[in-house]
């Protein structure tokens, strides 16, 4: 399957690039009080090939990375299954119930494959709800620590692009060209992406704190390794008739009180599936897609002195919180997934995944 990155950054460093080369020129001319703005935009609109000129120019002039020597320290999470077993350990009393479910089994719920398993081993395995809650609790667990991980990514090239354009509007200030009024704006923006920056770390410090501690690992790790962005997204949701039928066979398995509850709670989960599935795709596919190319034909309209640079800092904005409502939509699914997953064995959540917004913070509903 084509996985498309759900974090691309491409189009917005390409727009703080270009903010940062006129603000230097500005700075490193010193131009005198009479000289207009244009003068340093005229600088930036030598890059005649939008951003082939602009990469050109990063490569010349940016440091280059170091390369990473020094392996990452703390306990390696890269797959959900990496913190499923992890926790399974620190319940030793599942080993029993592992034994007795066997390796194929224990494969699948690890793997998160729980709609292939058998229905009749909820009535034939004792403890085996027990083994999948914790997994459940793993599973989102999870999502939620890479998810907090990687908006503190997408928070920090946010700021790069605002802080670009604050010291743009500086200049223009000392150079005459802007009243302190038209400079507040941007200023306000620079300060707003500092205190999302800042809020993201703390989210980021505290869902790692919760997965240590749902780990056992508390007073033993301070850090997880965890992976750069969630899994895509799959193409394909699992269809409604295949779930309904799930559901189905998982109700015959259970006590009469239990059958009543599980089949209100799985047509609420398989709703709360679809929908965040939908809502992934379109956040991607679509607006995030979108976004990107605005920002990506604003470049070259600005090279080429089409576009002026509010106008690029009003697309780098946009894509920015494209972003960042493409990463709570891919989190929503995974949870939702995982919500599923458990009801369509057995399993009670307490509430499900409520889709998130424009803002794109945590939209998991309470009591998860």
């Amino acid at each position: 399957m084509h996985r498309v990155p759900i974090l691309r950054r491409k189009p917005l460093r390409l727009a703080t690039l270009a903010l940062c080369v006129l603000v230097g020129s500005v700075s490193a001319q010193q131009l005198p009080q009479e000289t207009d703005w244009r003068r340093a935009n005229d600088a930036v609109g030598a890059f005649k090939r939008g951003h082939v000129d602009i990469l050109k120019w990063e490569q010349a002039n940016l440091p280059a990375e170091s390369p990473q020597i020094a392996k990452p320290q703390g306990t390696m999470l890269l797959t959900i299954e990496d913190a499923v077993r992890r926790a399974w350990l620190v319940h030793r009393e599942l080993a029993q119930v592992q034994s007795r479910l066997g390796a194929q089994n224990v494969q699948m719920i690890a793997t998160g494959r729980w709609v292939d398993l058998d229905p009749s081993l909820q009535r034939r395995v004792e403890d085996m709800g027990e083994l999948l809650e914790v997994a459940m609790q793993a599973r989102k667990a999870w999502v939620e620590a890479v998810t907090a991980r990687q908006i503190v990514g997408h928070q920090q090239a946010s700021l790069e692009a605002a802080q670009a354009a604050s010291d743009l509007g500086k200049r223009m200030v000392a150079l005459g060209n802007w009243s302190r009024l038209q400079q507040s704006p941007v200023q306000l923006a620079e300060a707003k992406a500092r205190m999302e920056l800042r809020r993201a770390k703390l989210a980021a410090t505290q869902a790692q704190s919760k997965m240590i501690k749902l780990l056992g690992l508390a007073g033993f790790e301070t850090s997880l390794v965890l992976p750069e962005q969630l899994p895509d997204v799959p193409a394909n949701a699992m269809s409604e008739a295949d779930l309904q039928k799930s559901a189905a066979a998982i109700r015959g398995q259970l006590p009469y009180a239990e059958d009543l509850r599980n089949k209100a709670l799985a047509r609420s989960a398989i709703e709360a599936y679809l929908a965040a599935h939908n809502q992934a795709l379109d956040s991607r596919n679509f607006v995030l897609k979108e976004r990107e190319y605005i920002t990506e034909e604003t470049v070259l309209h600005y090279n080429g002195m089409l576009k002026s640079v509010w106008d690029l800092l009003e697309a780098t904005r946009n894509q920015s919180q494209a972003t960042a409502d493409a990463i709570g939509a891919q989190r929503d699914f995974w949870i939702a997934e995982a919500d599923l997953q458990w009801v369509l064995q057995g399993g009670a959540p307490s509430s499900f995944v409520s889709l998130s917004g424009g803002s794109g913070e945590s939209a998991v509903a309470a009591g998860h």
